[in-house]
């Protein structure tokens, strides 16, 4: 029996009917078991693709991208994602599209979904926006479908928002997963998501809040860490508590990094904005103001500039488990004496985990593609034992 075999049994014993025809905005939005379809989905695509099986379970049809913020692995992920099941990619370019000319969202919604499977949206600049202009744009496409403008409803992919980063996050859950050996593994392993200093300002806050978010459900100590002034978003952290609370773990925060690394099993040291700051920046270029922005960037700079001490050096990653913590980072990180003079990583802790970065990273398009396969395909089990059925079939001329 296949690895996909196996898994595909095993999502047959998964109640996850609701992700038919559904969207992905929000790791907190699905339920436990949804979560683990996605795992499973992702572990078996790869698979097949490791052993030359195609993935494709789309004749025709498009996936859309829309980056409102710049990205690199993302986007490729997307794409990668989106060409593994099958699907053609077209990225929108605003700058190039009639959105110049005032064309509205309900509009621009309907006329790029014209035979879309999927859409994927990353709009992760402006608090209070972000989420707000995905959920505004899948409404629009919602209601083309109900009044026969469009074939079928596309999917949204949550690609980043304002408050939640959930192919990041599943990405790095699935390489923590694997790392540690499994699921039952995890219980009692200590996170520190800790902020860390970077020359530049406005990063947002969507990755340290999806982890607190995600990590919490699996009954880990996750410890949130940063100097007074970075707050993340209070509700997302009664999430990180509520979940804890029900999985045996522990949330809990601090401002001081030493106390998040000391016998942490896992770090993620990266830097970004504090929450009211942004709330802030968001209200300053609605209103137009250039000047208060230019302002609020020297404050944030000099602000950012007294915390220098918080970065991932070699004598922070001391006091972790054995001295051998797990590093992760989303990507690109800001490498002392590399990419910057002082930032969030030094670059000898960079280089010893370059190779498990790398896997963390690699994750991600088949976190993508189990979303899309998830909403898109009604038995999924079925349809990845097909998939193993006829790779294996071909292989016998």
């Amino acid at each position: 029996m296949s690895k996909t075999v196996e898994l595909a049994k095993h999502l047959e014993k998964l109640h996850i009917n609701n992700m038919y025809k559904n969207d992905f905005y929000w790791t907190w939005d699905k339920t436990d078991e949804e979560l683990e379809a996605v795992f499973t989905v992702a572990d078996a695509l790869r698979d097949l693709r490791e052993r030359n099986i195609s993935t494709r379970v789309f004749d025709s049809g498009l996936g859309i991208s829309i980056f409102r913020d710049n990205s690199t692995r993302t986007r490729f992920s997307f794409a990668s994602a989106c060409n593994l099941l099958g699907l053609e990619v077209q990225d929108l370019d605003e700058k190039k599209s009639q959105i110049a000319h005032g064309e509205t969202v309900r509009e621009t919604a309907n006329m790029v979904s014209f035979m879309a499977d999927v859409i994927g949206i990353r709009d992760d600049m402006f608090i209070g926006e972000g989420h707000k202009y995905q959920k505004t744009f899948v409404d629009a496409v919602e209601e083309g479908y109900r009044d026969g403008i469009l074939e079928q409803r596309p999917t949204l992919v949550n690609l980043q928002c304002d408050v939640d980063h959930p192919t990041q996050c599943m990405a790095d859950m699935l390489h923590v997963i694997h790392h540690f050996g499994g699921v039952e593994n995890l219980k009692g392993k200590k996170v520190a998501m800790t902020w860390a200093y970077s020359p530049s300002y406005g990063k947002p806050l969507s990755v340290p809040q999806g982890v607190i978010g995600l990590f919490t459900r699996f009954g880990m100590d996750v410890v949130l860490a940063h100097p007074e002034g970075y707050e993340v978003m209070p509700e997302i952290e009664e999430i990180a508590k509520k979940n804890a609370a029900a999985t045996g773990g522990s949330f809990s925060k601090t401002n001081s990094m030493e106390e998040a690394f000391r016998d942490a099993d896992i770090v993620y040291p990266k830097s970004w904005a504090p929450f009211a700051a942004m709330e802030k920046r968001t209200a300053l270029y609605a209103g137009g103001d250039q000047a208060g922005i230019d302002r609020l960037e020297q404050e944030l700079l000099a602000q950012n500039a007294q915390h220098k001490d918080w970065a991932c050096t070699e004598d922070m990653m001391k006091l972790t488990r054995d001295g051998k913590a797990l590093y992760l980072h989303c990507l690109p990180a800001d490498i002392s004496g590399l990419s910057c003079e002082e930032g969030e990583v030094d670059s000898s802790v960079f280089d010893r985990y370059l190779v498990p970065l790398y896997k963390q990273a690699s994750y991600k398009p088949y976190i993508i593609a189990a979303m899309i396969f998830m909403s898109k395909v009604k038995d999924p089990a079925a349809a990845l034992m097909e998939l193993d059925r006829r790779g294996e079939k071909r292989k016998e001329f």
